[in-house]
């Protein structure tokens, strides 16, 4: 569940590119707050450091803000982050408001527990999908949904419809799609077929030939053509 985050955020700030750079060089990050309960949007701007800290607490971007907007506080979400291409630095953030009885759509992190049986036969850990979708109360958002996959053995597969059932939480992903399997590295299914291919049965109908019976048919042949 996401715990709430005091943010200090300050209106009237400039636009255009100009501006937003001066902002940035003065520590600060420009952002724009909208939702139902506002008339307009707010331009506002926030400590570039207290908005990192309010973005990496073990919630992430779910984190629940509540915004003090000079004296005046919004609760709201980072829902929009503008990040820079190759710096850690976030370049403009859109916080959209929410009240304690809204639900939401958002994305939640899966965090795959444990290790798979079948690891100790080879097999492989795949998880195409590192997050799913969910609608929840705003304050009920947990920070990731754990799935344990320590049961799994070879060729076994998890899908949305086998997560976990958490309170308030509905998830919208198509229940049949595949969050963790197991899979079978090649050089396993090739070392099989070779440890087969070694030890092949003859064909149906076809007797195995005996060493004994082969030299046995040599001999006879030898004495009848004396």
């Amino acid at each position: 569940m996401s715990d709430q985050i005091t943010l200090r955020a300050n209106k009237g700030r400039e636009t255009g590119s100009a501006a937003s750079r001066r902002i940035r060089k003065e520590g600060k990050v420009p952002a724009i707050v909208y939702g139902a309960d506002l008339d307009e949007p707010v331009l506002v701007t926030v400590n570039r450091r207290e908005l990192r800290a309010a973005l990496t607490t073990e919630a992430g971007t779910n984190a629940l803000i509540s915004l003090d907007i000079d004296g005046s506080e919004q609760l709201a979400l980072a829902r929009q982050i503008d990040k820079h291409p190759y710096r850690t630095e976030i370049r403009h953030v859109d916080f959209v408001t929410v009240s304690l009885t809204d639900t939401i759509v958002t994305d939640v992190v899966l965090d795959f527990v444990g290790t798979p049986l079948a690891a100790e036969e080879g097999g492989v850990l795949s998880t195409p999908f590192s997050s799913v979708s969910i609608e929840v109360l705003a304050t009920k958002i947990p920070s990731s949904i754990e799935i344990d996959v320590s049961e799994m053995t070879m060729s076994d597969s998890l899908r949305i419809s086998d997560l976990p059932e958490l309170e308030g939480v509905t998830y919208l992903d198509d229940p049949n799609q595949t969050v963790a399997t197991i899979v079978i590295p090649r050089a396993l299914i090739e070392e099989e077929e070779e440890e087969l291919a070694e030890g092949e049965e003859p064909a149906e109908g076809e007797e195995p030939a005996l060493v004994g019976e082969e030299e046995a048919t040599e001999g006879g042949a030898e004495e009848s053509s004396e």
